[in-house]
């Protein structure tokens, strides 16, 4: 699954399709390359009502050490059992993503990167997500960053 995707619809788009009652997003600017550790639009539900939040993408490994793991692919894992509860399922709003081609690119020896849309008008969709409260700090040690966090699920 990617570690790159993209969010260029307006703020007003997402609220209407996921039927979002609270925003604390404040100006949502496009984001047309959205990475692992960056703050990111995610919906979610607190409270019986559906909100938009902006959370840091990447939960902590199983590990200590590791680095945040952006997809959780084996939900069989204990590490992940509290996490998958109802109360952590979100929405990623999404235009698209991105994967690395299959094989390299003849003329730079290197993989490109490739993306994909449900269309060519990119329209707004959603991944599968989970997120929780963070107790640590993300970002540098110089600069740490407490925030909620959000992994994709698949």
């Amino acid at each position: 699954m990617c570690n790159l995707y993209s969010i260029t619809t307006n703020q007003a788009a997402i609220i209407a399709l996921f039927r979002v009652i609270n925003r604390y997003v404040g100006n949502l600017p496009p984001m047309p390359g959205v990475y692992p550790d960056y703050p990111a639009p995610v919906v979610r539900n607190t409270q019986g009502e559906r909100e938009l939040a902006v959370m840091r993408w990447g939960m902590p490994p199983p590990r200590a050490g590791g680095a945040p793991v952006t997809n959780i692919r084996n939900t069989s894992s204990p590490h992940w059992r509290n996490r998958l509860k109802p109360e952590n399922r979100c929405l990623v709003p999404a235009n698209s993503f991105a994967e690395f081609a299959p094989e390299r690119n003849p003329d730079t020896g290197k993989k490109d990167v490739v993306w994909f849309a449900q269309s060519e008008a990119r329209p707004l969709f959603a991944f599968a997500g989970v997120w929780t409260e963070f107790r640590g700090d993300r970002g540098t040690k110089s600069k740490p960053i407490p925030a909620p966090i959000w992994s994709m699920a698949s």
